[in-house]
């Protein structure tokens, strides 16, 4: 399989936190913002504001949990078409960075804490 760079990707969302925002939900199906933004090292407004600019467009809906919002995809032919492609992108980057910001979660949950 051939692997793809970053960098075509960030500019055809027209962002780097744009493409990491798409990307981490598609990895992990759903996020909060300061999470998102500790993943990558970067700041948490542009995290944020990239989070409520999907929501406005109708490609992630948030509810709260606890103090935190979680932002999902929606359901609706331009997000699942979307989730289509960056689910194909996933596959195509390179292993170091799959492995630094997309392998699985493996940190257990907090003791008292559940998932809801």
């Amino acid at each position: 399989m051939i692997e793809i760079s970053e960098a075509p990707l960030a500019g055809l969302f027209g962002s780097e936190s744009a493409y990491q925002v798409l990307m981490y939900m598609e990895n992990y199906e759903n996020g909060y913002a300061s999470q998102i933004a500790k993943t990558y090292g970067t700041s948490l407004n542009q995290i944020q504001n990239q989070l409520n600019k999907f929501e406005q467009l109708g490609l992630l809906v948030s509810r709260k949990v606890g103090t935190a919002r979680v932002f999902y995809f929606t359901r609706s032919p331009v997000a699942d078409s979307l989730r289509v492609f960056l689910k194909s992108m996933l596959e195509q980057l390179p292993k170091s960075i799959v492995q630094k910001f997309y392998r699985d979660r493996r940190r257990s949950l907090r003791p008292g804490k559940r998932n809801q």
